[in-house]
């Protein structure tokens, strides 16, 4: 069998650590990154070890373009036939009105979620061009659907994140590449303790009176998407907890 290479950012934690195991176990090798050297080689060892397959750690930060590009350039060549790239590095930083924003906050949204989404795919993408053959799945937000109160910056950096999607599945029709996205609603990650600058009773309330959804939800997602048949391609998935109807209406417990 071809082993198939995926290229998934942000896998230190949360979606991406889920997905890098879902992943690893439809026996893919994967290239992981991340910030934080010590979970990223503590998640390849556990990878390795559990599913067999080759993981190779990538340590650096997306909003470094130069540090993206330096660690794209450094993969040996037969890291390079990448099939898979999940653009999932991501977060929120804050939770106010937009008159009263932190602008640390809002550059951290835009460097993290638009911007190092950009990097890493102009990097790799010409990988997959090279081939004609690949396949790129951003993870979005519901927030890149409709706006909630205090979201602004997040929300507006996920809308982007849509409009890059939709822009890339035109440009790389030619070239044989299909490009989805996934958009979670409410889901209880590490999430809302880094939006809320390790606030943790804050971060609880977000899922006050909810069953949320999880990690493993959204690695059920991914598996769907790239085990369709090779004629197939699922554009965009919204999911939402049960009880989330859009950004911020929810049937809570009392």
């Amino acid at each position: 069998m071809n082993t198939k290479t995926a290229f998934i950012t942000g896998t230190t934690s949360g979606f991406g650590l889920a997905i890098a195991n879902r992943l690893a176990s439809l026996g893919y090798n994967i290239i992981i990154t991340g910030r934080r050297r010590e979970r990223l080689d503590k998640v390849a060892d556990d990878v390795c070890s559990h599913y067999g397959v080759e993981v190779l750690p990538l340590c650096f930060d997306v909003r470094d373009r130069e540090a993206c590009r330096k660690a794209v350039d450094s993969l040996p060549e037969h890291w390079q036939q990448i099939d898979l790239l999940i653009n999932n590095a991501g977060l929120a930083a804050g939770s106010t009105p937009v008159q009263e924003g932190d602008m640390d906050d809002w550059e951290r949204m835009i460097d993290t979620n638009v911007k190092g989404l950009l990097y890493i795919s102009r990097f790799v993408i010409p990988l997959m061009v090279r081939r004609k053959s690949g396949h790129i799945i951003n993870i979005s937000s519901i927030a890149g659907v409709e706006v909630y109160p205090s979201g602004n910056v997040y929300c507006a950096t996920k809308h982007a994140v849509n409009a890059i999607t939709k822009g890339m599945r035109i440009d790389l029709l030619k070239e044989n590449i299909k490009v989805s996205s996934i958009a979670p609603g409410a889901a209880e990650t590490e999430f809302s303790l880094v939006r809320f600058h390790g606030d943790q009773d804050k971060a609880d309330a977000v899922y006050k009176g909810i069953v949320p959804l999880n990690a493993e939800d959204i690695a059920d997602t991914v598996e769907f998407i790239v085990t369709r048949p090779p004629h197939v391609n699922i554009n965009d998935i919204l999911l939402t907890p049960a009880r989330q109807a859009n950004t911020y209406l929810y049937n809570r417990d009392n």
